[in-house]
């Protein structure tokens, strides 16, 4: 059995849990703190950053996009018609252009700043960098998110999922971030009806039942947020 480190509101670690569940791989998951910089943790990724896959041979894969790769060269073609990262050129460069613009600069935008004011500066000691959230690092979240649900809801009414006709991984990382920022209740859904469409359709498949059922201690989600029909 393979072993992932994760974090339970990181979203890069979220949308590896995603890519699993889809491919039927059900990892051993290990809950890692990043900030605490654990020695053993930093052996297997010396950047000290969530997601970490270990297999059953010792191997670590280090990172959510490396990870997402791997699963692609080690398990993709048995997928058949389920395969996450398409069969042609140019659909493989869709599929990695919006995991860049979710892993990447949704992360830089608005995930890292409220899951980290919101969610981890609670469990952090003041050397860690803990304290009271930064209240304009959570405004500057809340303005970003919506030009990004925008653009989400334009590709939506263009395509089946985010990058074409099929679920890949570009709509698993983007319901991945979008979920950790849904719980906080940050999302404005009511802005955009057919990117909240689109979030009910894959946050009500079986692969996303394990992050809906994550809590954060002392801290409730948003009403809607375990709601299917939302």
């Amino acid at each position: 059995m393979a072993t992932l480190h994760h974090s339970p509101f990181c979203p890069n670690s979220r949308f590896i849990r995603l890519a699993l569940a889809e491919m039927g791989m059900e990892p051993a998951l290990v809950e890692e703190r990043p900030w605490e910089r654990r020695e053993d943790f930093l052996m297997l990724n010396p950047a000290g950053t969530t997601p970490v896959l270990v297999e059953q041979t010792g191997l670590a894969i280090p990172g959510a996009g490396v990870i997402a790769e791997y699963l692609d060269e080690t398990r993709g073609l048995g997928l058949a018609d389920r395969r996450l990262l398409p069969d042609t050129t140019a659909a493989r460069v869709e599929v990695r252009r919006l995991l860049d613009w979710f892993l990447v600069k949704f992360h830089a935008e608005v995930t890292e700043y409220l899951v980290t004011e919101k969610i981890h500066k609670r469990f952090m000691t003041s050397a860690e960098g803990g304290g009271p959230p930064d209240m304009g690092a959570i405004r500057a979240a809340r303005t970003n998110v919506r030009y990004h649900l925008k653009y989400l809801g334009y590709l939506i009414g263009r395509r089946r999922w985010i990058a074409g006709d099929h679920l890949t991984y570009a709509d698993l990382a983007a319901a991945a971030h979008l979920s950790c920022v849904d719980y906080l209740g940050d999302v404005p859904w009511d802005e955009d009806e057919m990117a909240r469409d689109w979030y009910a359709r894959i946050k009500s498949r079986p692969s996303f039942r394990g992050v809906l059922a994550d809590r954060v201690p002392g801290m409730a989600p948003a009403a809607h947020y375990p709601d299917l029909d939302f």
